[in-house]
């Protein structure tokens, strides 16, 4: 085989990705970079910007590991290509706050002990910030009591139905609905 045929071993020339050059504004700076359009802000946020806290579970929006907040909504980023980003606000968990200023919510977690191996915590932590956003913009879910109401009753059931598509292999869950509570303001259980 040629030196010309080593990089490409298996591939045509037709298969051969192109590059797209990107900016990603992530944890309030633009970071630039180079990456086949096929790859999902997950790895573009693991494996080119080295932000690790970003958990890689299924890889298949199924666990909720690598729960982030674009625009400050939740987002599984291994379900969203890299390049569909370039004008978003993205937060990671090393965005939210650092071991010296914690997060309200990431204090809330260590506080009551809402993790245990810790793997799905990043996760846990930006889509239960997501979540009480979308409380408290009036979203309801599928079990809110009364549509009617202004406010959403943060129940532990609320919190467990809004939660669930966040996954703790340890059943931390526990302590990560008292963590969710605490900042909330509680509510009955």
């Amino acid at each position: 085989m040629s030196d010309s045929d080593t990089g490409a071993a298996g591939r045509s020339q037709g298969e051969m990705a192109q590059l797209s050059a990107i900016g990603l504004n992530v944890n309030d700076q633009v970071q630039r970079l180079e990456v086949d359009p096929r790859t999902s802000l997950l790895d573009a946020l693991r494996e080119h910007l080295r932000l690790s806290g970003t958990k890689k579970g299924c890889d298949h929006g199924q666990c909720g590991a690598c729960t982030v907040l674009i625009n400050g909504r939740r987002v599984n980023s291994c379900l969203t290509l890299a390049v569909m980003h370039e004008d978003d606000e993205i937060v990671t968990i090393e965005g939210l706050g650092d071991p010296d200023d914690l997060h309200p919510m990431q204090r809330a977690f260590v506080e009551r002990d809402g993790f245990q191996c810790g793997y799905c915590t990043p996760g846990q932590i930006c889509s239960a910030v997501g979540m009480l956003a979308e409380v408290e913009a009036g979203w309801p879910s599928y079990v809110t009591a009364d549509l009617t109401s202004p406010r959403i009753a943060l129940t532990d059931e609320e919190i467990r139905e809004r939660m669930s598509g966040n996954i703790c292999r340890c059943a931390a869950y526990p302590n990560i609905v008292a963590a969710i509570r605490g900042i909330a303001g509680g509510g009955p259980e």
